[in-house]
């Protein structure tokens, strides 16, 4: 009896129930259809910030789905770099986190290139500039030998290892991939997002690198996925929603990879699902840079300080509960007090002055008294998502249009 799928006789002729999917697939081409609307009709700054954001969460969270921890500001660096932004004060990023970006980028970037066995043999040494995974020494740029034993994938638990997967056998490796992307290049009677899914399945149940299976596959899924929507931007992160879910990622990929047929409708919903979940997640951010870009073309006429920059910044990057005075000095954070040696937080009078000068523009509404005192900021839309304690559409400016001008 077969142990895993690809023990199967033509283990990829995956079949699954179209009628199951069929509501679930509908929504997310509608949501498909309505995000590049949105998109049009923002000015090119907004685009240009969705865009950032999107492809360093979707970097981040892809190698900490891995338990890869990598610096977002590093990472912010390198996407600006790569995409002729502005990195005005953000860090130099290192050859690891330049070579995690330079795949995300190519993926979706160069969609419309073909897939080739090179493309993968320059990410994945792009994924391991130093040739080791951690302190572990691997072979980059080719496909892995069993030489150390057959690849697995194993449980982190040290008392008890769990063994939830065993790759194909090294000796299949080049035959499987040269039939992987012969498919992935050709044009298959599925729902090109469909086809994402399935190549994701594919690739991973193939595993035919020692390290960095799980980064290529969603690379290979968000290449994919561009090709979906004929944009070479990618707005959303499935990455995002692969790490929230992390724990229902490997259980159904376990599932599908242990069964007995190739029937992988539960895989495909799951997958369906995860894509759902990063479109409305985008609509929610598009709707933040959307009312971030017109509060501050609204009010780019007045002078602020470098400490009233980076607190209205962070108000829009998931900022709790409310704004007081002791949250702006934290936010703040240290900086070089006049008269005094070193850095250190800055006194509550210089905080309650930028706070008041922000009233005065109009760019803050004070609210409450005494100690309950604390600050909103006045929106000229609404934007779902916000911190309700922290954000008010301003009287009579209702969310009447969604052009940004520029």
């Amino acid at each position: 009896m077969p142990r895993y799928i690809h023990d199967l006789d033509d283990w990829s002729a995956f079949h699954w129930d179209v009628a199951a999917l069929s509501g679930l697939l509908e929504q997310v081409n509608f949501r498909r259809g309505a995000l590049v609307g949105q998109l049009q009709v923002l000015g090119s700054l907004a685009r240009q910030d969705t865009l950032m954001s999107a492809v360093t969460d979707d970097a981040v969270r892809s190698s900490r789905i891995e338990g890869e921890i990598i610096d977002a500001a590093e990472v912010r660096s390198s996407v600006a770099r790569r995409l002729g932004l502005s990195f005005a004060g953000l860090p130099e990023p290192s050859r690891a986190v330049d070579g995690v970006v330079a795949m995300t980028l190519d993926a979706t970037e160069l969609s419309a290139e073909p897939l080739t066995a090179g493309r993968l043999f320059r990410w994945h040494h792009a994924l391991f500039p130093g040739g080791q995974s951690g302190v572990t020494p691997i072979t980059t740029g080719a496909y892995r030998t069993d030489e150390a034993g057959p690849m697995q994938v194993v449980g982190n638990r040290l008392n008890r290892p769990q063994v939830h997967f065993e790759a194909p056998d090294a000796g299949r490796l080049n035959a499987e991939m040269t039939a992987f992307l012969r498919w992935f290049e050709a044009r298959t009677p599925e729902d090109p997002v469909v086809k994402a899914g399935l190549a994701h399945l594919r690739f991973l149940t193939i595993h035919p690198f020692e390290d960095g299976n799980g980064r290529i596959a969603r690379a290979l899924t968000d290449l994919q996925l561009a090709r979906a929507d004929r944009r070479s931007q990618r707005y959303y992160s499935l990455s995002r929603q692969i790490e929230t879910h992390r724990s229902g990622y490997y259980q159904v990929l376990e599932r599908t990879q242990r069964q007995a047929d190739q029937n992988v409708t539960v895989w495909l919903t799951w997958f369906l699902e995860r894509v759902l979940g990063a479109l409305a997640h985008t609509e929610v951010a598009l709707a933040t840079v959307r009312a971030r870009h017109l509060y501050l073309e609204g009010h780019r006429a007045v002078a602020l300080n470098a400490r009233q920059k980076t607190v209205l910044g962070r108000l829009f990057e998931g900022f709790e509960g409310k704004l007081s005075t002791q949250k702006y000095v934290r936010l703040v954070g240290k900086e070089t007090v006049p008269g005094q040696s070193g850095r250190g937080p800055i006194s509550t009078d210089t905080a309650l002055r930028d706070l008041e000068e922000l009233v005065q523009a109009g760019m803050l509404v004070r609210r409450g008294q005494g100690r309950g005192v604390h600050y909103l900021v006045p929106l000229p839309v609404a934007a779902s998502g916000l911190n309700a304690e922290l954000f008010v559409v301003q009287e009579g400016q209702g969310d009447s249009t969604w052009h940004v001008q520029e």
